[in-house]
């Protein structure tokens, strides 16, 4: 399912202000190349990473519109690129996946978790807050500017 979690990722981020923060979420093979480096690492919590498919009807194809991926840090559940594509936004995807993931963490002995999350993403942040994470650091990465 690399692909897959790739494809919803690139969907998902490709136009967002994350990929300038973070280029390979620009690019396809970026995404995969991301996908690969995240389930290699030893602290990967396959329970708390998963996967929304769309159907638009019976006799399409399923495709890819949503992901989360869990890894464990320092003790925590760590929540790696949420992720749901524009056009299926606001339908309650990202509160799903992110259950899912507090779940998957909880089995794997997990009690609490933590995420990252673009200040300008209101509506993520929004999501983030209802849902009772709570801010307690600020970090800056360097991006570079578009059109410079």
């Amino acid at each position: 399912l690399l692909r897959d979690h790739a494809t919803a990722k690139y969907r998902s981020f490709r136009e967002e202000l994350d990929a300038n923060v973070f280029p390979c979420l620009a690019r396809r093979d970026g995404c995969l190349s991301l996908m690969r480096e995240i389930t290699g690492r030893i602290s990967f919590v396959p329970e708390a990473t998963w996967l929304v498919h769309y159907r638009p009807t019976r006799s399409t194809r399923a495709e890819p519109v949503g992901t989360i991926q869990g890894l464990q840090l320092e003790g925590w559940g760590a929540i790696q690129n949420v992720g749901v594509s524009p056009e299926h936004r606001g339908r309650g995807l990202g509160s799903i996946l992110l259950a899912r993931a507090a779940e998957g963490f909880r089995a794997a002995g997990l009690s609490q978790m933590h995420l990252e999350v673009t200040t300008d993403n209101t509506a993520a942040v929004r999501l983030y807050e209802r849902l009772g994470f709570r801010r307690t650091q600020v970090v800056y990465k360097a991006a570079e500017v578009a059109g410079v």
